[in-house]
């Protein structure tokens, strides 16, 4: 099928497109509506910002060229800085799907499924929601329970075990909050690309290198800096700030005496308060307005917590045992 045929597919694919529908780009995951179809050009508006972009024909009839010439697959980081849109449209055309772990986009001869961006916030609404397997969950509800409980402005005001339940609940879900973040970055590490910011509901996150250093054996140290005409007295025992200042008087480069590793992680970029009070708003709103037999539940639910909650903080004396 040549480049002309694949775009007379997409357009009737977009042209049978519900209203509405939201695509999501795969490096800097912004969203964007498709406002008109026309024959030569796809018009597409960003929801983040009010602005109207056309995609051009002869872009796409491009990129669907060097998919073909690439064997039927194309690095998403080979797009021009404004392409980002582009590969997001053509995941709509049936033969056509974007592999985000790959960062790739790829012709496939089965039917693949779109990047369209689910409605996350109807989903949430009617998905069934089931207490996951996790420590901090558990810790969490734990320590807003606590917090609902006391007034932590007045840390004076607390009783010595209620600040020794709350150090103990805030170390825990510290500890299990960073060992379930580094997970998270781990997947999301092969998810981002360009270093370019990634977008959720409640901030953006993006692709950051950070370079570690160590010095090479204190043999090949030496031999290296007395090749550049520095004596080995001068940085003996290899105090780091002493063969930083032999670097700033030399051509040695880093290299040559420090072991480099660049290491990539996930940051976070910003959070938005906003979005996230309004999320928490519409919990406690939620809460408030259960009734009958979730009410029943919901009950059961914080007995059973209050009793764990008990068994957790409370503690017995020397002589409370021993009787």
């Amino acid at each position: 099928m040549s480049a002309t045929e694949h775009w007379y597919t997409l357009l009737e694919e977009l042209e049978s497109l519900p209203p509405d529908v939201t695509l999501l780009t795969p490096l800097s995951h912004s969203s964007f509506q498709i406002s008109d179809v026309q024959e030569h050009r796809v018009v597409i508006e960003f929801d983040d910002r009010d602005e109207k972009r056309p995609l051009q024909r002869e872009q796409f009839e491009t990129l669907f060229r060097r998919i073909r010439d690439e064997n039927g697959r194309f690095d998403l980081e080979r797009l021009p800085p404004d392409g980002d849109p582009y590969p997001a449209v053509v995941s709509l055309h049936p033969h056509y799907e974007i592999d985000e772990e790959a960062g790739a986009i790829l012709e496939t001869d089965d039917p693949s499924s779109s990047h369209v961006l689910d409605d996350t916030g109807s989903a949430d609404a009617h998905e069934p929601r089931t207490e996951p397997e996790l420590d901090i969950y558990a810790d969490a509800l734990l320590l807003v329970d606590t917090l609902e409980r006391h007034d932590v402005t007045a840390m004076e005001d607390l009783e010595t075990g209620t600040l020794v339940t709350l150090y103990t609940l805030l170390s825990d879900v510290q500890r299990n909050a960073n060992d379930l973040r580094t997970d998270v970055s781990d997947v999301l590490l092969n998810r981002l690309h360009h270093d370019r910011p990634v977008s959720g509901p409640f901030g953006s996150v993006q692709r950051t290198t950070r370079r570690n250093r160590s010095l090479k054996d204190e043999d090949e140290v030496f031999d290296a800096l007395e090749e550049a005409g520095i004596d080995r007295e001068r940085v003996l025992g290899l105090d780091r700030s002493k063969v930083d200042d032999a670097l700033e008087v030399t051509d040695l480069s880093e290299s040559a005496v420090y072991e480099i590793e660049d290491r990539d992680y996930v940051r976070k970029a910003d959070v938005d308060e906003d979005v996230k009070e309004s999320r928490l708003q519409g919990l406690k709103e939620q809460l408030a307005a259960t009734g009958g037999e979730d009410a029943e539940t919901l009950r059961r639910e914080i007995d059973a917590l209050e009793e764990r909650i008990n068994d957790l903080t409370s503690f017995q004396t020397g002589a409370d045992v021993d009787d």
